[in-house]
C-alpha cells in the first residue's frame, strides 16, 4: 500500500509539472522577456539585466559541476549545445538516473513481473537522451529553414557597403531563433578577440549542417583568396532553396512507404488490445507463460527492427 501511494504520488506531481510547464512556464517567461525589453527601451543606457561578465561566455552551473567539468566536450555536451535546451550534462544523467528509478517502481508495483522493472528502467534512463535527439532534430530543421534568409540579408547587407562582420550582427538582430542566436554567438566571439575563421568552425560544429559547411567555407575561401562574396551567398542561398524543394518532393514521392511504416508498427499493437477484450484469457496467457513473453519481447524487438528497416529504405539523402 506505502508503494502504491508512493506511486501515486510521484504520477501526480508528474503529470501537474507537465501542465505547469505547458501551460504556465511559457507565458511567465514571454513575461519577463517583454519587461527586460520595457527597461531596455525606458531606461537610457542599460541594455541588459545581465551582468558585464555574463557577456564574455555563459555557463549553466549544474548540480555537479565536477562531472560537467569532466564531460567538457564529450558527445552528451555536444548533443546538449545543438540541442538548445538550457540544461547541463549532470542534470541529464541525474535526471535519467530519478526517472528510471520512479518508472522501475511504478512498474514494481503495477506490473509484478520480474522482467518488467528493468526493461522500464532501461527506458527511462533514455528518455532524457531521446528528447534532447530530437529537439537538436528539430531545431537543425528550424534552422535550416531559415537559414537562406540568413544568407539573403548578409548579401543585401554586403551590398549596401557593410563589412562581413557587421552583416553578421544585423543578421543576429533581425533573424528569430534559432539563426538568430547561432550568428549573435558567431558575432560576439569575433568581436571579442577570436579570429573570424575559428567563431564560423565553432558554428559550423554547433549547427551541424551541410549547408553551414557550404557557408563556412565559402567565406573562409573568399577572406582568403579574394572575390564578390555577395554573389557567392546569392548563389548559395539559392542552391538551398533548391534542395529544399527536392526534399519535399521525395517526401512526397516517399510519403506512401512513410505511412506503410506506422501501419506495420501500430497493427500488432492494436490488434493486441482487441484481442484482449474479444478473449482476455488467451492473452493473458502471453504475459503469464515465460514462453508468450519470449513472444512478446521477439514480436517487440522485430517490429522496432522492421520499423527502422523500412525508414532507412525510404530514406533518401538530398
Amino acid at each position: 500500500m506505502g508503494l502504491a501511494i508512493l506511486a501515486f504520488i510521484i504520477m501526480t506531481g508528474t503529470i501537474l509539472g507537465g501542465w505547469a510547464a505547458v501551460n504556465i512556464l511559457p507565458g511567465r517567461a514571454a513575461s519577463r522577456r517583454l519587461d527586460r525589453r520595457l527597461r531596455e527601451v525606458s531606461i537610457p543606457g542599460i541594455v541588459s539585466d545581465e551582468p558585464a561578465e555574463a557577456i564574455v561566455k555563459q555557463q549553466l552551473k549544474g548540480p555537479m559541476p565536477w562531472l560537467d567539468r569532466a564531460l567538457d566536450g564529450a558527445w552528451l555536451t555536444r548533443l546538449i549545445e545543438q540541442s538548445g535546451v538550457r540544461i547541463t550534462p549532470s542534470g541529464v544523467i541525474l535526471m535519467s538516473l530519478g526517472l528510471a528509478g520512479v518508472l522501475a517502481l511504478v512498474a514494481r508495483v503495477v506490473a509484478r513481473q520480474a522482467f518488467m522493472p528493468a526493461v522500464v528502467a532501461v527506458v527511462g534512463v533514455m528518455l532524457p537522451t531521446l528528447f534532447l535527439i530530437r529537439q537538436r532534430s528539430v531545431r537543425l530543421k528550424k534552422f535550416e529553414e531559415q537559414f537562406p534568409e540568413a544568407l539573403d540579408l548578409l548579401s543585401r547587407a554586403i551590398r549596401a557597403g557593410h563589412a562581413f562582420q557587421t552583416a553578421m550582427g544585423m543578421v543576429a538582430d533581425e533573424l528569430k531563433a534559432p539563426v538568430g542566436p547561432e550568428f549573435r554567438r558567431s558575432f560576439d566571439e569575433q568581436n571579442f578577440g577570436l579570429p573570424l575563421k575559428d567563431a564560423l568552425n565553432a558554428m559550423a560544429e554547433r549547427v551541424s549542417i551541410l549547408d553551414v559547411r557550404f557557408f563556412v567555407t565559402a567565406v573562409t575561401i573568399q577572406r582568403e583568396t579574394g572575390g564578390n562574396l555577395a554573389e557567392i551567398l546569392d548563389n548559395l542561398a539559392s542552391v538551398v532553396r533548391e534542395r529544399f524543394k527536392i526534399r519535399r518532393q521525395v517526401r512526397v514521392h516517399t510519403a506512401h512507404g512513410r505511412f506503410t511504416g506506422y501501419v506495420l508498427l501500430a497493427l500488432p499493437a492494436a490488434l493486441g488490445v482487441a484481442l484482449m477484450f474479444i478473449n482476455p484469457d488467451l492473452m493473458r496467457l502471453l504475459f503469464q507463460e515465460r514462453m508468450g513473453q519470449m513472444m512478446l519481447s521477439g514480436a517487440m524487438g522485430l517490429q522496432v527492427i522492421g520499423f527502422f528497416w523500412i525508414r532507412k529504405v525510404i530514406k533518401i539523402e538530398v
